[in-house]
């Protein structure tokens, strides 16, 4: 075998090999029934054309043998009349025509033998394609039944591809919130902590600032206050 003829034999396995994988079975099923039922109809068809065929030379086949009986009475007459040169050429003629006959006669035979044979060949065929109908559509209803009890056992057990996707989806989902959540949550932590205030600008900053100043006056005034308590002396509110 050539380098050319093995690599055309390794494409043509790994194609086949595909379209194996891929065949649907009641498809392939049907299509051998529809080869079967094609295969009858042209054993039919020569069934037909042999028995047109037969019926003509058999048509073919009396007309000479008219001709036969009547050379033979044209040979009577001419012996009668004393007319043997007549008599000698319708003798002729008769065995002619009965020479023919014997041809035909052999294909007839052979015609007849040959749609016996198509006969016997388009009954067992056709029995066949009952058969096979028969396992058809049995193996079909077994197939379709596998196929769902297939697609429900995967998806209770989560083995099938749809279910496996579904799982993909939730799982990615289920990421995305657990990110979402912790982002929500780091927000508000530095909201808490005042990190997003100061990132708003320099008039948060300020803001912030000022309050932190007021915050001390207000202490400091207040631990005046309390001083003043302490050591007797008057408080001055307005100071």
């Amino acid at each position: 075998m050539g380098i050319i003829t093995r690599a055309s034999y390794v494409v043509r396995s790994k194609i086949n090999a595909t379209i194996g994988r891929a065949e649907d079975p009641a498809e392939t099923l049907d299509y051998s029934y529809e080869q079967l039922q094609d295969e009858l109809q042209s054993v039919k068809r020569g069934i037909a054309d042999l028995t047109t065929q037969k019926k003509r030379l058999e048509s073919q086949r009396r007309r000479l043998e008219e001709n036969v009986e009547k050379h033979e009475d044209q040979a009577r007459r001419a012996v009668e009349q004393d007319r043997e040169d007549l008599a000698r050429r319708a003798i002729e003629k008769k065995r002619t025509k009965t020479t023919q006959m014997e041809e035909l006669d052999k294909r007839i035979v052979e015609l007849g033998w040959t749609q016996d044979q198509l006969v016997e060949k388009k009954e067992r065929l056709q029995e066949r394609v009952e058969q096979f109908r028969t396992r058809k559509e049995t193996l079909k209803a077994r197939h379709q039944a596998a196929e769902a009890s297939t697609r429900v056992s995967e998806a209770v057990t989560g083995a099938g591809d749809e279910l496996e996707d579904v799982n993909r989806a939730i799982e990615r989902a289920e990421d995305q919130t657990r990110e979402m959540e912790a982002r929500s949550a780091a927000l508000d932590e530095l909201e808490a902590d005042g990190v997003l205030e100061d990132q708003l600008g320099e008039s948060s900053s300020l803001e912030r600032e000022l309050s932190e100043l007021t915050e001390e006056d207000e202490i400091d005034e207040e631990l005046a206050q309390v001083k003043a308590t302490v050591e007797g002396e008057p408080v001055d509110s307005g100071a």
